[in-house]
């Protein structure tokens, strides 16, 4: 077995080797490498409008408790009462969605009479709720609908329950789910439960920006959706949207969620203060969109492809150490780029991540035109 340093070493030479970010100084960047994608965490006035009111400086810092055992639940419930109205069905709230997946999905999953199936680049949060559960699992090609039905014929019969985990919007490649063709697939499959993370769309897409799930005519047949609060949302913690009888299920069995120092009730004030901003905010998420296309434009011609507009897109380099020297030479040029290598993506499909955000305006795209050119003019 390698030691530490050995493990390290390993890594070093790969060009896999990750560390936490230092404190910037110095010369200002472009930063396309938040997950603040309608701009809301760059807007000052927003805090300073929430801070303006007495009783939300006033809010505790800290639950100090699980919420199970904390004393005062009126911030958490005015949360959820706001999440529910939107959706339509129970919300729970959880600390992060790393929580909210982990603890849903083994949860959910932990009866011994379930079978997982998830898309195979699902969240390392799922795959890790997966193998809390010790449940039975398999795994179907990206978005691969066919290879998915399958598996559903070919386990169907051997469970009390199959759990169908997708995303909506998938964090390292910004493509989306065929919700209407697993939709089908659930109502083919009596013992189907759907599940769709919806982490990168919340705040971004569908009516009023609560998600592609939401805005689906179909969507009380999504069993459960999670959402997550700081990306879009520029706060913290997560929430899970289900039928009555599971969100009470999971207030018994997930872990996570009974386990964990609740969220400080002033972040549930934020939260919603924020939520009531972002359902009227169709003018940003049109800026998005725009800033999307003509990212996506700009990529094209360094792309083996055509690159997709999405607010998530990335630049396929194909080497650990390439990615990271580009990144860095971005950054010399002005924006930030972070390189995502093994094992967050496949080996051989390492690639700058662009990031974008609602606050970018013309001139921001043409220091990313000018940045590419200076540094990617080679590939």
């Amino acid at each position: 077995m390698p030691t530490f340093s050995e493990t390290l070493d390993t890594l070093r030479l790969s060009g896999n080797l990750r560390r936490i970010p230092v404190p910037e100084s110095g010369n200002a960047c472009l930063d396309l490498s938040s997950n603040d994608y309608l701009g809301l965490a760059a807007r000052p006035e927003l805090q300073e409008e929430f801070l303006a009111c007495e009783s939300n400086r006033k809010s505790p810092l800290t639950a100090s408790a699980s919420r199970l055992l904390a004393s005062e639940q009126s911030e958490f419930y005015r949360l959820e009462t706001l999440l529910s109205d939107l959706y339509g069905r129970q919300a729970l709230l959880f600390n992060s969605g790393y929580h909210a997946n982990t603890g849903t999905v083994s949860a959910i999953a932990g009866d011994g009479a379930t079978m997982i199936v998830a898309d195979k680049l699902v969240h390392a949060s799922i795959i890790d709720g997966i193998v809390l559960s010790r449940a039975p699992f398999a795994r179907f090609p990206h978005n691969d609908t066919v290879r998915l039905e399958r598996i559903l014929r070919k386990h169907a019969d051997e469970y009390e329950r199959i759990l169908v985990v997708v995303e909506s919007v998938y964090s390292m490649d910004g493509d989306t789910c065929d919700l209407d063709a697993l939709i089908d697939l659930k109502n083919r499959f009596p013992n189907v439960m759907l599940y769709v993370d919806e982490a990168h769309a919340f705040g971004v897409l569908g009516d009023h920006g609560l998600g592609l799930v939401r805005s689906n005519p179909r969507h009380e047949q999504v069993d459960i959706i999670v959402g997550t609060l700081g990306k879009a949302a520029a706060s913290s913690g997560a929430f899970v949207i289900t039928h009555g009888d599971i969100r009470e299920y999971l207030v018994n069995r997930a872990r996570s969620f009974i386990f964990s120092t609740a969220i400080p009730p002033m972040t549930c004030r934020w939260s919603r203060y924020m939520i009531e901003k972002i359902v009227d905010m169709d003018e940003e998420r049109a800026h998005l969109q725009r800033i999307a296309r003509e990212t996506a434009a700009l990529l094209t011609p360094y792309s083996s492809g055509t690159v997709r507009p999405s607010h998530i897109m990335p630049l396929i380099i194909g080497d650990a150490a390439h990615t990271v020297e580009i990144s860095r030479r971005m950054l010399d040029h002005g924006v930030k780029v972070l390189p995502i290598r093994t094992p967050t993506v496949p080996p051989g499909t390492e690639r700058l991540r662009f990031s974008l955000s609602a606050a970018l305006t013309d001139s921001d795209l043409q220091l990313v035109r000018d940045a590419l050119a200076a540094t990617l003019h080679s590939l």
